[in-house]
């Protein structure tokens, strides 16, 4: 009998919204199966997730535990462990769906899920089908009639609703909550942020349109988190991030000093 290979679809990135952010995500990692994001960002089956809001209610105690199985230390400590891990993968979409195709996931909190059942790791994000996506007008997704997408007038408007849904309206709840329960300022949460997104767009660098650095430095703007951190030249010339603030990843049980920590002598 002749063997009949089945033909997949295959997707247009014009109307596959998160197309661009999937495909940095593979160049930059090599692979699909990340650590704390869910495969292809998007979640098909709400089973076992819940929404980001419950960080600001009962999921924080289930974060915060978390990170103290994890790595160990003081309530401060994996406190700010907890957040740096979270925040660096909640981050990673908007960020990379802005630095490689001007396309922003809206990243409210109540449009992005999480679940602990992988023991392996701190905690895992993954983004609800419906999340809106804000473009600009010239891209082919403003024409292409997909209920969740958002048509923005210019550059500046796009950063304007990054700022509003991602720092506003999704991290600062977080920190606000996070300090109920731990004294640590806000300082020191909102710098693991900025290293976050310095990180993440250097580790990107050969995979976007344009320049990370001036990509690192308008997003990190657009937050007013820019004085918490600095590039610096590396070893070889290449740019490099420079905290100004610590993760306090020095005072676990098994001490880390970060690349560009503020204390490394």
């Amino acid at each position: 009998m002749e063997q009949v290979t089945a033909v997949l679809p295959v997707q247009d990135p014009a109307t596959t919204p998160l197309a661009p952010v999937t495909a940095t995500l593979r160049a930059m990692f090599g692979t699909d199966v990340l650590p704390g994001l869910a495969p292809g960002i998007l979640v098909v089956d709400e089973t076992g997730w819940s929404p980001a809001t419950s960080l600001t209610g009962a999921g924080l105690s289930e974060l915060l535990s978390s990170a103290g199985r994890l790595w160990g230390g003081s309530a401060h400590a994996s406190a700010a462990l907890a957040w740096k891990a979270y925040s660096y993968w909640a981050m990673l979409p908007v960020v990379l769906g802005w630095a490689a195709a001007r396309r922003v996931p809206l990243l409210d909190h109540t449009e992005t899920l999480i679940h602990f059942t992988d023991r392996r790791t701190l905690v895992t994000v993954g983004l609800r089908e419906s999340i809106p996506i804000a473009v600009l007008p010239n891209d082919p997704l403003a024409l292409a009639g997909l209920p969740q997408v958002r048509v923005v007038a210019d550059e500046r408007e796009l950063l304007t609703a990054l700022r509003a849904t991602l720092l506003d309206g999704h991290l600062s709840p977080v920190v606000a909550a996070i300090q109920r329960e731990v004294r640590i300022g806000a300082r020191t949460l909102l710098g693991s942020a900025a290293s976050g997104i310095a990180h993440g767009l250097l580790r990107a660098a050969d995979n976007l349109p344009g320049s990370a650095v001036e990509a690192i430095h308008t997003l990190l703007d657009t937050l007013g988190l820019a004085d918490l951190v600095e590039l610096v030249p590396g070893p070889n010339g290449e740019p490099i991030v420079q905290r100004r603030t610590c993760c306090l990843a020095f005072t676990l049980p098994q001490p880390k000093v970060c690349q560009g920590c503020c204390i490394r002598s």
